[in-house]
């Protein structure tokens, strides 16, 4: 046990690191550190604070049930706390639990189940019908997120029974399949990927937008009732099944036992399949099933006294590396990937996981022939946290400095961790580049996937993206697996996207630093591609949300005679060069809105689109520089802020007198 002393300077510095990682979590979607490592400092700080009683601050993340809500959504407030389990990382821990429920209760018995790993969410039903969603947030405060809910398919509109009032409590998260495209997708663009499917939930279920969360195909396991009227219910497995008839998806399983040798035996049988099951679980749950003997166990002040969590700990390997491959991105990128002795790791064989980038292999030391330590980030992706045994005087590896793809020397710029290949005509990047410019959100040329596109490249049949519209439907249909119905709809998809927006294409053409947002706003300022090849830095700069970076990317890309000679041939294979968004009129320009509350008629995503139609826009917060706010019922903080700082506040009624 520490001195007192030392015990103060690690409690200070735990709780600087726990809040650290709270708030990149559950504020900025990120997360810097393992579930169990954050679990094990937890731990540490909540020992030193029960030995040393007058440390405990009231600052201290110990007191929190989860994390804190941001200002992007309205606040609610949970009427029944969102309450968080007590973790357990040992039988003993689990034999202690029972042995404290048997002093409470007589005769407990227990339902097991898996603990999802995603973002506890409420929904409220009012009439069988959902009228709220809510993120736990703090446990008592958390985010109305209603429309983003509304996108996730499983979450049910209208019960099969219409209750006067529900709330349940479930975990919203994503499918391992569904983060594997994503994180692909976002690697093939060169950004930065999701960590972890939890990660990618969160931050999807938080889009401001429903429409980039409808996009991410999240699901749901409900597991808990938090109130309810008009049905009675005496316990947890009854809950369940009762869920299930109103239309709820529930958790995927639960087991009743009658002992706490059963819920062991049941957290084992969970453990041994977790990494089959096709979402992410963290652990088991263990929970007294009779609601009356809950009742009489209660809660301390964090947490439920009648359930306890069992966390599997992350399962960490050595292996050899053997070598390391280098992958040339769309924008020249050279991505080193570790080539490892095969090693079973989270229920697959891994051979292969990723080393990020030169400055990851210079902090941790790395070599040809270490040995190194491996496990899958999230149980997914296969990462290399550190090397435990080095190879003799084997040298440090070096990136190299010539691209393997083409012999090009590559370069480095020293803002960034990249290195890049200089030849824009580099046939890995080309590949690439092709996979992107036909993808959903830039072209969206259906038929135009990876495989063919590397079979059309290999064939020399595409040598830039403008030859996709020079492609020959009999030589199409001659290759292996095409055929001429296949060919015929490649031709048709192909016809079709030269109709696109001119916002699709400029994404389409993967100008650094330019995703879609940025993409249609240069379509929107500019009109043109011709406009938008002879524009100025100053004239980029002065579109709201454009930063230098961007600016100077575009400059550079037009700038290169490479590029120009694209888009002629663009252009000259009649793909559209212009931007099909209507402006209504300007009436709102340079005017900011801010909308609470719930609108009579119209959705708050309806009236954005409004306001931004007529060049307005709108922010999350309030502030002096707000010029309206457009409430609603049930309008909170915000409206009551803006009447504190004297900003216009209107009604709808008064929104569409604006807009008629």
């Amino acid at each position: 046990m520490l001195e007192h002393k030392d015990a103060a300077v690690r409690a200070e510095t735990l709780r600087k690191e726990l809040n650290h990682h709270i708030y990149r979590y559950y504020v900025e979607n990120e997360n810097d550190i393992e579930d169990y490592e954050y679990d094990m400092l937890m731990r540490e700080l909540q020992s030193i604070e029960e030995a040393y009683p007058d440390l405990l601050t009231a600052d201290s993340p110990t007191h929190r049930v989860g994390g804190s809500a941001d200002n992007q959504f309205e606040s609610v407030t949970h009427t029944v706390k969102m309450e968080s389990l007590q973790d357990a990382f040992s039988h003993e821990e689990i034999r202690e639990f029972d042995t404290r429920v048997k002093n409470g209760v007589t005769n407990a018995q227990y339902v097991v189940e898996p603990k999802i790993d995603g973002l506890s969410v409420s929904l409220e039903y009012v009439n069988g019908v959902f009228t709220r969603g809510s993120t736990r947030g703090d446990g008592v405060t958390g985010e109305d997120i209603t429309a983003n809910l509304r996108t996730v398919r499983s979450v049910p509109l209208r019960l099969t029974e219409a209750l006067p009032f529900i709330e349940v409590r479930g975990e919203v998260y994503m499918p391992r399949q569904t983060f594997l495209e994503i994180v692909k997708e976002q690697e093939l663009n060169e950004e930065k990927p999701f960590k972890n499917p939890r990660n990618a939930a969160a931050g999807s279920l938080r889009q401001k937008d429903p429409k980039i969360t409808a996009k991410r195909k999240l699901d749901i396991f409900v597991f808990n009732i938090q109130r309810i009227e008009g049905k009675t219910l005496s316990s947890h497995k009854e809950s369940l099944d009762y869920l299930k008839t109103l239309g709820f998806k529930t958790v995927p399983f639960y087991t009743q036992v009658g002992t706490i040798d059963g819920a062991l035996a049941e957290i084992g049988r969970i453990g041994d399949i977790r990494y089959t099951l096709p979402f992410d679980i963290d652990g088991a749950v263990i929970k007294v099933d009779d609601f009356a003997q809950r009742e009489v166990l209660g809660s301390t002040s964090k947490f439920p006294k009648w359930a306890v969590a069992f966390k599997y700990p992350p399962e960490e390997k050595e292996t050899e590396l053997l070598d390391i491959e280098i992958n040339v991105g769309r924008t020249g990128v050279l991505t080193p990937t570790a080539v490892l002795s095969p090693v079973l790791l989270a229920g697959t064989t891994v051979s292969r996981a990723t080393l990020h980038n030169e400055d990851f292999i210079r902090e941790k030391n790395i070599s040809i022939g270490d040995t190194v330590i491996v496990r899958k980030a999230g149980d997914i992706i296969p990462e290399v946290l550190k090397v435990s045994k080095h190879k003799g005087n084997a040298p440090l590896y070096r990136m190299p400095a010539v691209c393997p793809s083409c012999g090009s020397p590559v370069t480095r710029e020293a803002e960034e961790a990249a290195v890049r290949c200089t030849n824009p005509d580099c046939p890995a990047q080309l590949l690439r580049m092709l996979i992107h410019f036909c993808s959903r959100d830039a072209m969206d040329i259906e038929g135009l996937g990876e495989s063919i596109l590397e079979t059309l490249t290999a064939e020399g049949m595409l040598q830039n993206a403008a030859d996709i519209y020079r492609l020959d439907s009999e030589k199409i249909a001659a290759l292996e697996r095409m055929g001429t119905k296949s060919a015929e709809n490649l031709k048709n998809a192909v016809e079709a996207s030269k109709q696109n927006d001119l916002s699709k294409l400029i994404f389409a053409l993967g100008i650094r630093h330019i995703g879609q947002k940025a993409a249609a706003l240069l379509a929107e300022a500019f009109g043109t591609m011709e406009n938008l090849e002879t524009a100025s830095r100053e004239e980029l700069l002065s579109i709201d949300g454009f930063g230098e970076i961007m600016a100077d990317a575009v400059v550079q890309f037009f700038s290169l005679e490479q590029s120009r000679a694209l888009i002629a041939d663009l252009k000259a294979a009649g793909v559209n060069m212009q931007s099909q968004k209507e402006i209504v009129d300007t009436r709102f320009q340079g005017k900011t809105f801010v909308l609470t509350g719930t609108l009579p008629t119209m959705t708050r995503s309806e009236a954005s689109a409004i306001i931004e139609s007529f060049k307005g826009k709108t922010a999350s917060s309030v502030s002096k520089k707000t010029d309206y706010v457009l409430a609603g019922e049930d309008a909170g903080s915000k409206l009551r802020k803006a009447q504190d700082l004297g900003i216009t506040v209107i009604s709808e009624a008064e929104f569409r007198e604006m807009i008629e």
